[in-house]
């Protein structure tokens, strides 16, 4: 929801963003997800052509919705429907189709019958329940709207202080883009090992994992992990200290 003053909410994240990357020393910026029934008023449209359509129809700006994560550390920008439509099983997790109208798609299929995934664990896949008209995607730091979902792109010890300042922290797998929805939907953190799918077609490394935290918790959820970075600073001088002994 955008507030009055597009500086003062551009300020607000700002500083929320300083304080998740130095808590977790976050190697690529988080971004801003928005979901909205129109697009961002001021943003432009993302603009990629559309490639050639697959047999059963299906093409998009990019390989998936899960490759917007990585065009928005570097630009803020609006997303429509048929941009994500080449990923089914994102198009479903966003909201923008549901499981019956993707149901008879090549990818679908390809996943299905690679054992990758079957019918209940696709029927049970977290899913934004209202239809978006736009969502927009952009660095945390500079958006001009206050979103939904923050996504963070962690390595293994920004996820070692973040399960340290929540120890019941949901952490899943397949498909990585269902994080969203969960934020989104539930207001529930959740962090997601990844999955193949996602992997190749945003070339995210293997050295990286995602989580999605509902936007309107992150002043508590960044004070939080502060004090736990803290404490996990307080250990690390210790055990070298220790560790000197040793050499």
């Amino acid at each position: 929801m955008e507030t009055g003053d597009p500086e003062m909410t551009s300020n607000h994240w700002a500083r929320l963003n300083q304080g998740l990357t130095e808590a977790l020393n976050l190697a690529v910026p988080p971004i801003a997800i928005t979901f909205s029934a129109e697009p961002t008023e001021g943003v432009a449209s993302f603009a990629e052509p559309m490639p050639p359509a697959t047999d059963d129809g299906r093409t998009g700006r990019v390989p998936a919705g899960c490759v917007f994560w990585m065009k928005a550390v570097d630009a803020t920008f609006n997303t429509a429907a048929e941009d994500h439509a080449n990923c089914s099983v994102g198009s479903v997790t966003h909201g923008f189709k549901s499981l019956s109208e993707v149901a008879d798609r090549q990818d679908v299929a390809t996943l299905m019958s690679s054992g990758w995934v079957d019918g209940p664990t696709m029927s049970g896949v977290p899913a934004v329940t209202t239809r978006p008209g736009n969502i927009t995607y952009g660095p945390l730091a500079q958006t001009p709207v206050d979103p939904d979902v923050v996504l963070l792109r962690l390595n293994p010890r920004s996820l070692m202080i973040l399960s340290d300042a929540y120890p019941d922290l949901q952490i899943g797998g397949k498909p990585q883009c269902h994080i969203v929805a969960i934020a989104k939907e539930h207001g529930n953190m959740a962090a997601s090992v990844g999955c193949m799918l996602s992997r190749v077609r945003t070339g995210m490394p293997n050295t990286e994992m995602t989580c999605a935290i509902p936007a309107a918790q992150l002043p508590q959820v960044v004070e939080r992990l502060e004090s736990t970075a803290k404490v996990d600073a307080t250990v690390g001088r210790y055990a070298a200290e220790d560790t000197r002994r040793f050499h």
